[in-house]
């Protein structure tokens, strides 16, 4: 883990010191004046920052819940539970996850059912079915491609069809899951700024309020900007280390 840390250092030693020389200078601005421009519009923009993350994380634990359960329904030899699992995925792959929200937060309330749904649950609805949709592709490519020889000892042992997708398919399947996985997380996190269309207070919602109120548009959507990006660079480097420990094991 240390070797990796220092080599990956190294070979993104200037970006890093570009960053790190960035950050510094502007906690000094920041520090040395609170007033001092664009810095001013900085505390108002961070309260929807802890918003955009709990958004991200809790709609990506429903998108990876939804994927398991789609990706390996849709390889079921049942017909219905095929059809059905066929039909979402590629109801939610073919339409715009905008839309999806909308009809979430403004149609699901007026059905029959009468569902009362609050802003942030229609954008964990919406964000997770829609990631879990694409999500649920890579589920089932994972389980193909285990080799058939593994499914075929797993057999000769007498293992049912669910033990042998616990325990012999779907570990192998998850590694091979995780960095697409990583990238559609990737994604959840930059499409969690359309929930501000829909009155949620998240960082976007808030970079728009500011706007209205104090103009200053290329200062705020500069901020915002870097702010998306502080938050998904981790994630980018997380699924990369990821990458690089599985193509380790594989060697």
């Amino acid at each position: 883990m240390l070797e990796y840390i220092r080599n990956a250092f190294l070979k993104y030693q200037h970006y890093v010191v570009i960053i790190a020389i960035s950050i510094l200078v502007g906690i000094g601005i920041g520090a040395s004046n609170a007033s001092q421009p664009p810095f001013d519009l900085l505390p108002t923009m961070m309260r929807g920052v802890s918003i955009t993350i709990r958004l991200t994380l809790t709609a990506s634990v429903l998108a990876f819940i939804v994927s398991l359960i789609a990706g390996i329904s849709k390889l079921s030899k049942n017909i219905v539970i095929r059809t059905i699992t066929t039909a979402y995925i590629e109801v939610f792959r073919g339409t715009s996850v905008l839309v999806q929200l909308f009809w979430i937060f403004f149609v699901l309330p007026r059905l029959p059912l009468n569902i009362t749904i609050s802003a942030f649950e229609a954008g964990v609805l919406a964000l997770g079915l829609n990631v879990g949709a694409y999500g649920a592709e890579v589920v089932r490519g994972a389980v193909q491609s285990v080799p058939k020889g593994q499914t075929e000892a797993a057999i000769a042992l007498n293992m049912s069809p669910s033990l042998r997708m616990r325990r012999i398919i779907l570990p192998q399947a998850l590694i091979r899951m995780i960095p697409p996985f990583g990238n559609l997380l990737i994604e959840l996190l930059k499409a969690t700024s359309l929930v501000s269309l829909i009155t949620l207070s998240d960082v976007t919602f808030q970079t728009l309020i500011l706007r209205q109120s104090v103009g200053r548009s290329q200062e705020l959507f500069l901020l915002l900007l870097v702010i998306y990006f502080v938050i998904a660079y981790p994630l980018t480097m997380m699924v990369r280390w990821i990458e690089n420990r599985i193509q380790w094991a594989k060697a």
